[in-house]
Formats: C-alpha cells, structure tokens, sequence
C-alpha cells in the first residue's frame, strides 16, 4: 500500500490535474453540449478504458525503471515536467481559443466510446502524469512497487470518472453558454496555464526515494 500521507497529496495533485481542462476534458463537454449528457457520459467511460492502458503501462514499466536505474527515471521525469512547463506556459500565452479543441459532429454511442478512448490513450497530459508525476508518490520501502502504482493509478481513475462525469453533466445543460463567455474562457486558460506549470515544477523538485 502507498504511504497514507503520500497517497493524500496524491489525490489533491490528481483532483488539481482533473479539473484542468485538456484534451480528455474538450471532448466530454464538446460531446455533451453536441448530443447531450447521454452522450457525455459514455465519452467518460471510453475515456477511462484508456485510462486502464496508462496504469498498466505504468505499473509494467515505471516499477522496473525506478529500481533499475536512477539516470533512466530522472531523465523522464524532468522531460515530463518540461513538458508540463512548456504546456502552461503555452496555455497562458494563448489569445484564441484552445487550438486542440475537438470539432465534433453527431455519432452512435458505440463510435463516442471508441472516440473517447482513442483521445484519452493519446493524451499527453495524462501520459505526463503516469510517466513523471505518478511515481513521486512511491515509497520503494512500503513494498512491491506495481502494487503502489496500481493503487494510485486505480485512485486516478476513480477521481477522474467523477470529475469528467460532473463535466458532463455540467456541460450538457451549461456548456454551450460556458464555451461562448470570453471571461470564463481567459479565467479557465490562466487557472490551467498555472496548474501545468505548478505540476511541472514539483514533479522537477521532487526527490527520487
């Protein structure tokens, strides 16, 4: 099991993740403003089915890596939290709206979860987060490591079909309206802006156990 306390700072850096807007995120609102909470909410499940190949690449992989060799991991976490940087700082330098932004038109529930699980398996933001962020969060001395990682992954998960759910939900009824207000878009580019450069530069400062 992961530290208690790790795994608490764990689910605030997870819900901070969450709630800013990426790739994952446009899509459920883009779906749910096009065909409704319906549609919303199956392009969260899509979502996290991708999901399941990130924690499993994760627990494979970054295990062996962290034990392996100290040169390896740091090398991806640090091209992970410039990553990170490089997103917020592009994010804030923004004057349009989000360029990645998916244009969706009316498709069959079975094509929405196809879709959500094809954004999600190749969204950066969350393969940064396995890659670099995840595995701070690891106490080699609590036991096996792809347990730990599974665990957080699993947390992750959980925390996402919450948040994106709520976004579906939310984006049914308001999104159209959201979407179209100038302010709420400059205040969501600054709060996601700051966020990615937040995460970076922890996941950059933290020490390898």
């Amino acid at each position: 099991m992961p530290n208690p306390a790790l795994w608490g700072l764990f689910v605030i850096a997870s819900a901070v993740l969450l709630l800013t807007p990426g790739p994952a995120v446009l899509y459920i609102v883009a779906r749910s403003v096009q065909q409704g909470r319906a549609a919303g909410l199956v392009s969260v499940l899509g979502i996290h089915l991708g999901t399941i190949v990130h924690i499993t690449a994760a627990a494979v992989g970054l295990s062996a890596l962290v034990v392996s060799s100290a040169l390896a991991f740091a090398i991806v976490k640090y091209l992970g939290a410039a990553y990170l940087i490089w997103m917020g700082i592009r994010t804030l330098m923004a004057r349009d709206a989000d360029p990645g932004a998916p244009k969706v038109t009316a498709e069959p529930l079975k094509r929405i979860f196809r879709d959500g699980f094809v954004v999600n398996l190749f969204n950066p933001k969350t393969a940064i987060f396995f890659l670099a962020f995840l595995p701070q969060f690891v106490d080699p001395a609590r036991g096996a490591l792809h347990w730990q990682i599974l665990i957080l992954g699993l947390t992750f998960m959980g925390l996402g079909i919450l948040s994106d759910g709520m976004f579906a939900l939310v984006a049914g009824a308001a999104g159209g309206f959201l979407r179209r207000n100038s302010r709420f878009l400059r205040l969501q580019r600054w709060f996601a802006g700051t966020s990615f450069i937040g995460l970076g530069v922890t996941a950059a400062l933290a020490t390898r156990k």
